[in-house]
């Protein structure tokens, strides 16, 4: 069982100062301390679901290829050709015929990431085509979701994500598939993404839709400490469903019942996924920093792959209810983003609905003065 409390600050807590989310400096030194170190999602096992399937990611701007190899192992390996450094693939995404072929001079490497062809490379004395492998990233697979490391020494995921080891078990996230997929564009710095996403003080203001269907003061936490953060807020009806309509024909996904039928769990999986459970679907957030003050996210919904087979399958009802939420939330981050911007902006004190915004920033801050 956990132990679920309401949000709540200790005396004297603040927002971040300005330079957390305008500088550029602060930003190149996040690609390394935190991108560059983290466990970081890139996507779903679906996505590479036969061998030679693959799909590119930016990671702390650095390109990677994500691939299931011939044996079905996956690999994470950098867009870099050993020979003179070109990017080998410009495809977001497709199926490879059985090797990858860098476009400059046809060296080819197998899905293995091994090199298996270098035009006349075979008259340079001494050359050995084992050395030069194409450099790969260590990679996991938790619940459906791909991750990378591109840290020389990472920490073991197993480690590293112990906490949620069985914590999402009967939503079977992993037999989930996506049904469908909206990218935004936001011009705010992606910790404003992660620190709205942890609290409803806002609610009652941003999303009235929202509100009608979830108590903005109902939410209670588990997670209140370090990488992973949140817990739930419950529905106001039971039977409901934060759909356009308010309710759901779809049945509960995987072991779901019980008090779960009435909450939405909404958890923080640092630093790239915001992850939403829902009784009948799972929303997933893909947040992808690009600067200081530029954000990409895409939004996903995963259903019930039998329930998508269905002839009368919908999903409009739960995409179009957030695809609302979530503009509303990025115009108010992008407001934001543009006051913290002010000469005149000093750090307002948190308000005991937002612990867990001050829970983030006391992690993010640890791991920066690393």
């Amino acid at each position: 069982m956990h132990t679920f409390v309401r949000a709540s600050t200790p005396l004297g807590a603040r927002a971040l100062d300005a330079r957390w989310y305008v500088s550029g400096a602060v930003y190149e030194a996040e690609r390394d301390r935190v991108f560059g170190r983290r466990w970081i999602c890139v996507g779903r096992l679906e996505q590479i679901a036969r061998p030679g399937d693959f799909f590119t990611a930016e990671i702390a701007g650095e390109s990677l290829i994500v691939t299931r190899d011939a044996a079905g192992i996956i690999h994470a390996f950098y867009n870099v050709c050993r020979h003179r450094g070109t990017r080998i693939c410009a495809e977001m995404a497709g199926t490879f015929k059985g090797s990858m072929q860098c476009p400059y001079h046809a060296w080819t490497y197998g899905l293995d990431g091994k090199l298996i062809a270098a035009r006349n490379m075979e008259t340079v004395e001494g050359f050995d085509r084992s050395l030069y492998p194409l450099h790969e990233a260590v990679s996991a697979a938790f619940e459906g979701f791909l991750f990378v490391n591109l840290a020389a020494d990472p920490e073991p995921f197993e480690s590293a994500f112990a906490p949620l080891v069985g914590r999402f078990a009967s939503w079977k996230i992993a037999e989930l598939k996506a049904a469908c997929r909206i990218h935004y564009e936001l011009a705010c710095n992606w910790k404003l993404v992660f620190q709205n996403y942890s609290e409803c003080y806002h609610c009652p203001l941003i999303h009235p839709q929202l509100d009608k269907l979830s108590p903005s003061d109902s939410g209670f936490n588990d997670l209140t400490e370090g990488a992973f953060l949140g817990g739930y807020s419950t529905l106001r009806n039971p039977g409901a469903s934060l759909t356009t309509t308010g309710h759901s024909s779809r049945r509960p996904l995987g072991d779901v019942s019980g008090e779960n039928l009435g909450r939405v769990y909404y958890y923080t999986i640092f630093p790239s996924l915001l992850l939403s459970l829902h009784p009948d679907y799972v929303m997933v957030h893909y947040v992808r920093p690009r600067s200081a003050a530029r954000t990409e996210i895409d939004c996903e919904w995963l259903f019930d792959p039998d329930a998508q087979a269905g002839a009368d399958f919908d999903p409009s009802d739960a995409v179009e209810f957030w695809d609302l939420t979530n503009r509303q939330d990025w115009r108010v981050n992008e407001l934001t983003q543009a006051g913290i911007a002010s000469r005149s902006y000093t750090p307002g004190p948190y308000a005991q609905a937002e612990g867990l915004l001050h829970a983030f920033d006391r992690h993010y801050l640890h791991l920066m003065a690393e």
